[in-house]
């Protein structure tokens, strides 16, 4: 395993001489201590919800899939969302997304501006496409479905695809779960199930991550890379690293050039190139605001979301719902901090290791726990990213992600409309600025704190399972109804 990163700020990293097991670090390790990959952290999907939009499209790809066997016998096919899909399905494409997965498209290729044209083509011909070039009737009001009574215990995010022949008769059907940032899961199957490569760094918990860096002299984001090439050898796994930064700017870069009105009906408008282009007419006018760097935080951010709510091209960091974060404080490390190549892989690595310990001890769906698992989520990995790409040690780096998690705590999620557009917008730019807040906080300590990482994660989760499921995604309480959308 090669170490490729310059350490930030001239920051001296020791070598191993040969990677460590877990075993030899701490207690005989369980089964299941996986850590998440980069790419379930990291996604490039469209939007407006990786929960709701890339999700569903995902698993109804996969379902898709799975009949090929008998796809020559299948005459209609449905697909039935339950829960939060149901309740706020409409607002959050979820019924664009599934009828498309069905047709055989996938939220990373698909390109979000024929999307549309896509859906609407399908929608006027009554016709679904399938291989070979064959198609079966379809239409959407009866074979797509969102029931809003029925539940799953397992996630509140489930749907229920069916395979018919011509007589009615059912040839096959599946329930998948979409539990969070684009991740689903298939009726049966475990999270460990995926992604079954001997990993060189095993570990659950925060206070485990923080004992392998302390004994072998890595950083986090070391680990997280060795995890990376142990689960793609052969493959270029900081490339895969340097492509999702791109895509990242890239995004915030479409979302400062476009402006008008967001679909949906609450008249929401495009404000990131105006406040953009504002910013920038000051600093020409030699009118230089104090709150300049947290303006473009800002404006960063909101560039981001507005392009989910428009359905465009996303990164989810951990969530779409969330996606405006990780993005605008990577901008911010490169534009204000002198961010190089190196430091940014850094950033993202190591959030992705903070995003697989909040992914697997407590949540990033907002169906389970509220927003603080998806802008609370994405705030600690941005301000973790942020403090090691500065130089922080490991223990300020969980210190960083600690204060983070901590002020978001108890955040519901209740879109107006089932939309991602209010509070969501505004809320990722708040996100961000609580990042570089946290992670500065953390910069000027020693890394010594009271509330460590993990519990603040167990509090996350608590309170995830306190919350009323009217303050999860559903829309139905908080500023959901007490805004008129209209």
């Amino acid at each position: 395993m090669a170490w490729n990163f310059r350490a930030p700020q001239g920051a001296e990293r020791r070598r191993p001489p040969a990677l460590l097991s877990p075993s030899d670090i701490l207690p005989a390790a369980a089964d299941d201590r996986q850590p998440a990959a980069f790419g379930e952290l990291f996604k490039i999907g469209i939007g407006p919800s990786s929960s709701h939009t890339v999700g569903p499209m995902r698993a109804a790809f996969a379902f898709r899939q799975h009949l090929q066997p008998r796809l020559s016998e299948v005459a209609r096919l449905t697909a039935t969302a339950f829960g939060s899909l149901a309740w706020t399905g409409k607002g959050h494409a979820t019924d664009k997304a599934l009828i498309l997965g069905l047709a055989g498209c996938r939220p990373d290729d698909i390109d979000p501006d024929l999307a549309d044209d896509r859906l609407a083509g399908i929608v006027a011909a009554r016709c679904l496409p399938l291989p070979g070039g064959r198609s079966i009737a379809f239409d959407p009001d009866r074979d797509i479905v969102f029931d809003c009574v029925a539940s799953f215990e397992r996630h509140p995010n489930a749907m229920r695809f069916a395979a018919h022949d011509a007589t009615g008769a059912e040839l096959h059907a599946e329930v998948w779960y979409s539990i969070g940032g684009g991740f689903v899961l298939r009726e049966g199957e475990m999270e460990t199930d995926a992604g079954k490569a001997v990993l060189p760094w095993r570990y659950g918990t925060a206070a485990e991550l923080l004992a392998l860096s302390a004994a072998t002299g890595c950083s986090f984001a070391d680990i997280a890379l060795g995890n990376e090439r142990a689960r793609k050898p052969g493959e270029d796994c900081l490339a895969a690293v340097d492509h999702i930064a791109e895509a990242m700017f890239a995004c915030i870069d479409r979302g400062l050039e476009r402006d008008g009105e967001l679909a949906g009906g609450l008249g929401v408008r495009r404000r990131a190139r105006q406040l953009h282009e504002r910013i920038r007419a000051r600093e020409a006018g030699n009118d230089r605001s104090p709150m300049v760097v947290m303006d473009y935080v800002s404006c960063f951010a909101i560039a981001v979301n507005e392009e989910n709510a428009a359905g465009g091209r996303i990164v989810t960091a951990p969530t779409n719902g969330a996606a405006g974060v990780v993005p605008a404080v990577l901008r911010y490390y490169r534009d204000f901090c002198g961010g190089e190549r190196d430091g940014i892989r850094c950033f993202l690595l190591t959030a992705a290791a903070i995003g697989g310990l909040i992914k697997r001890n407590a949540s990033i769906s907002g169906a389970e726990v509220g927003c603080q698992g998806e802008v609370g989520s994405a705030a600690a990995m941005a301000a973790a990213g942020l403090c090691a790409a500065l130089g922080g040690s490991p223990a300020q780096v969980e210190n960083a992600a600690e204060i983070a998690i901590e002020h978001h705590l108890g955040m519901t999620c209740d879109p107006v409309g089932g939309l991602v557009q209010i509070p969501c917008i505004e809320r990722n730019a708040f996100g961000a600025i609580k990042a570089i807040n946290a992670a500065s906080l953390a910069l000027n300590g020693d890394g010594r704190h009271v509330v460590s990482l993990d519990a603040a994660l167990e509090t996350m989760r608590q309170t995830g399972l306190d919350m009323q499921s009217k303050y999860k995604e559903t829309s139905l309480g908080g500023l959901a109804v007490n805004v008129t959308a209209c």
